[in-house]
């Protein structure tokens, strides 16, 4: 472990009225379309984060497999985000300013080289199954992170927290995870970074666009590809097609699209509706883990998977 802007505009802008063709509709009949327009670019960015980065964990997995992580991550998120960045420019976006790219650099290291760098590593030997339920934690992280700084939690995230604890504890106790060792503290560590990275994406607000969420990427590929020559990777004299298309996927579905759509969704819509994905990734994960992939589905796993959505549920759904 692993949220389109690409054709979305945040609801801030203006809607240019000369563009409905039917100028002498009633007011009432312009608001519907209004209204459908919106409805549409949410329910197109959810789909994206739901899944889209549900079908994430299981390719980092095939990828991870010939290219080493940090290398893997690195490009991808570099390639992405140049490719978001140009679209961004040829859309008559500014180039992002010096403050941008300041506040990409913090905020790059928390959501790719910890959020994603970390998992991305774990399942070097870690069924993305597991990585995926863990990752479904990051809600209930934030709810913590808020109650960390004063805000009081809601009985419905008390509730939620003590579900998704229970969660990980039979992953802990059940699963490969026990056994993991280091990689088994990073998939841990790799929501607490994400949450961290989405709280600041949260505070840049709706004005925020393509721009933005491309420096972000940018940002991290360069902590990943810095981390890559740390630690000496080297790079593959063989990669299979398979590896290579799960790569692309990563890159093009993964990062272009769902990335930007879990942006959108951060500055544009409720907490409780960019949260969402948690409890529907696990699921996606865990059904093309199992399908495709060709990991065991064993009891603890899918008793952990529901404990967590459960949990997430209760701290999403009953905070409104």
């Amino acid at each position: 472990m692993n949220a389109s802007q690409v054709e979305l505009a945040p609801p801030s802008t203006p809607i240019d009225l000369s563009s409905l063709h039917d100028v002498a509709a009633s007011p009432a009949s312009k608001t519907l379309r209004i209204v459908r327009r919106i409805d549409a670019r949410l329910a197109f960015a959810l789909v994206c984060v739901w899944l889209l980065w549900g079908s994430t964990y299981l390719a980092m997995r095939f990828v991870v497999s010939e290219i080493p992580p940090f290398m893997m991550a690195g490009s991808r998120f570099l390639c992405a985000g140049s490719a978001l960045l140009a679209f961004a420019r040829a859309r008559g976006a500014a180039f992002p300013s010096a403050k941008t790219w300041t506040r990409a650099i913090p905020i790059g290291a928390l959501l790719f080289l910890g959020g994603n760098g970390f998992i991305v590593v774990a399942e070097q030997s870690l069924p993305s199954t597991i990585a995926a339920a863990v990752c479904a934690t990051t809600p209930l992280i934030v709810a913590a992170i808020g109650a960390l700084r004063g805000d009081r939690p809601k009985r419905g995230e008390l509730v939620g927290m003590a579900f998704g604890l229970c969660g990980v504890i039979v992953l802990a106790l059940g699963t490969p995870l026990a056994g993991a060792g280091l990689r088994g503290l990073l998939i841990i560590l790799g929501p607490i970074t994400f949450a961290l990275g989405s709280l600041l994406v949260r505070r840049e607000g709706p004005s925020a666009g393509l721009a933005h969420s491309a420096a972000h990427m940018i940002a991290g590929g360069f902590w990943m590809i810095m981390t890559s020559l740390v630690l000496h990777e080297r790079v593959p004299a063989h990669v299979g097609f398979g590896a290579i298309g799960a790569w692309l996927w990563l890159v093009v579905f993964g990062s272009l699209v769902g990335f930007s759509a879990y942006t959108w969704l951060l500055r544009n819509a409720r907490p409780a509706v960019a949260m969402s994905f948690a409890y529907v990734n696990p699921i996606v994960a865990v059904l093309l883990g199992a399908l495709i992939g060709g990991e065991p589905l064993g009891v603890g796993t899918i008793a952990s998977t529901a404990l967590i959505a459960v949990g997430v549920m209760c701290a999403i759904l009953l905070r409104q």
